[in-house]
């Protein structure tokens, strides 16, 4: 993330991608309890998707405050929800969980951040005994577009890499690809039509034809492949 304003402009159309939300926050599910930090929560789309209100707090950390503003005025979170502006080194002082965090979550935040291994070194001191931390990252550096460029990516992850940023006092629970078919869309766009944004027919397109269809394709790969890469951690 660049300081506190975010570059993107991709937030919007990305909103529309229920099903791609519905499909990894499946896999988030069962480790999403008690008290969770999501850091770069952005306009606060992911969020309602993934809350589902029996939370004892939902920390939604956004350095953006334009973007705040607007999740505020229009997204309806749940109650346990509360909007907090600034980055993750400012949470120990202002979130008042006293260190208690259950779940750390990056959703398509963490190549966004220039160095991951100390951001990923403040989630673990945040974090409970036995608590997760939650990656979902773009894959694939030879698939780095203009859209990633455009939007402030420093990388994309392999299941390596991402596993390399991961701090010790972390065991790993489930470090996997998703979504086979979108990485086509994605190698197309990397090798024809180079365009620094998704339009919103393309969104919905991936969205609607292509997650149903890795949801069954991903499972007969053994997860070894896919656009995506999805990390669950715990904490020792």
């Amino acid at each position: 993330m660049s300081g506190s304003h975010y570059v993107g402009s991709e937030l919007d159309v990305f909103a529309l991608a229920r099903n791609w939300k519905a499909y990894f926050g499946a896999a988030l599910k069962a480790h999403l309890h008690g008290v969770v930090l999501e850091v770069g929560a952005g306009l606060g789309t992911t969020t309602a998707a993934l809350c589902d209100g029996s939370q004892r707090l939902w920390l939604c950390l956004e350095p953006d405050l334009g973007l705040l503003s607007r999740a505020r005025r229009e997204i309806a979170l749940p109650s346990c929800c509360r909007l907090v502006s600034g980055l993750s080194t400012a949470v120990s002082n202002r979130s008042g969980t006293g260190g208690a965090i259950d779940a750390v979550l990056y959703i398509d935040v963490l190549e966004h951040i220039e160095d991951d291994r100390a951001e990923l070194r403040r989630a673990h001191a945040l974090l409970a005994p036995g608590g997760h931390l939650l990656v979902v990252s773009p894959a694939h550096p030879f698939l780095f577009m203009p859209f990633d460029e455009a939007v402030g990516h420093f990388r994309r992850y392999q299941r390596h890499t991402l596993q390399a940023a991961v701090p010790e006092g972390f065991e790993t629970v489930r470090l996997c690809y998703l979504d086979s078919a979108g990485f086509f869309a994605s190698l197309a766009n990397r090798l024809l039509l180079r365009e620094s944004h998704p339009s919103k027919r393309q969104i919905l397109f991936w969205d609607r034809v292509l997650i149903p269809l890795s949801r069954f394709v991903d499972p007969l790969l053994g997860y070894g492949f896919g656009k995506s890469v999805l990390g669950i951690f715990r904490k020792r």
